[in-house]
């Protein structure tokens, strides 16, 4: 015998819900809400917003107001960031959805308007899921460690540049230094760009385990650190 299960389909509407079709420089809203006079019936509402600050916070009022419990957007680039953060932070249930998730019905003309109306529906009928959007404080270190990895990736650049250039101009202080962005190669460096030519100058500007590799230093005017001739650049 089968199971049946009898269900309250008015128990699972999602009463209050808008839908935001985001586009790199606007938004589609479309706001459904109960009939205020006719039970069972809904109203419909498409309005179109800038994605500026002041238009984002001014649809947070509008749809506080309204009692809006659920707002639902695609995760459409990084375009929707501006609307999630914002409208989150005025107090609003955010959803985050997969673009994949939320098509249209093949065959039906695609515009912002409809593709607005089509995830306000899908969204008061509880048929969507949410995706993943880590709470501030992780989005915050998320943000900060990201920057921190670019920065360290951009200074070994940096670096790797800086030994070529010397090298192409025959100043061999990596042969010499093991770390030429050390104390002793940083003075060294500092002193070649400020216009420093004397190959004895810049070897006793050695320090720490650098200056047991003095010897290794030729000295002479036809030398530099590392045995080459320093060009006047």
């Amino acid at each position: 015998m089968a199971d049946t299960e009898v269900t309250d389909q008015a128990a699972e509407l999602v009463e209050r819900v808008a839908a935001i079709d985001i586009a790199k420089a606007s938004g589609m809203v479309c706001m459904r809400l109960p009939h205020p006079s006719r039970e069972g019936r809904r109203t419909q509402e498409v309005w179109n917003v800038p994605a500026s600050t002041i238009g984002i916070l001014e649809l947070g009022d509008r749809l506080v107001c309204q009692g809006v419990t659920r707002v639902v957007m695609e995760a459409t680039g990084a375009y929707w960031k501006p609307f999630f953060f914002l409208l989150e932070a005025r107090g609003l249930e955010c959803w985050l959805v997969n673009a994949r998730e939320v098509k249209n019905v093949p065959g039906r003309p695609k515009t912002d308007k409809l593709d607005a109306v089509w995830l306000a529906k899908l969204t008061e009928r509880g048929m969507l899921r949410a995706s993943f959007v880590p709470p501030k404080p992780v989005r915050q270190l998320r943000d900060l460690t990201r920057m921190r990895t670019v920065l360290i990736r951009e200074r070994s650049r940096h670096k790797q540049r800086v030994e070529k250039i010397l090298e192409d101009a025959q100043i061999k202080l990596s042969s010499v230094a093991t770390d030429i962005f050390g104390v002793s190669g940083r003075s060294m460096i500092e002193a070649l760009i400020a216009g420093e030519r004397d190959p004895r100058a810049l070897a006793d500007m050695a320090r720490g385990c650098m200056v047991v590799k003095k010897p290794r230093m030729p000295t002479d005017h036809a030398g530099a650190p590392g045995n080459s001739k320093i060009p006047d650049c």
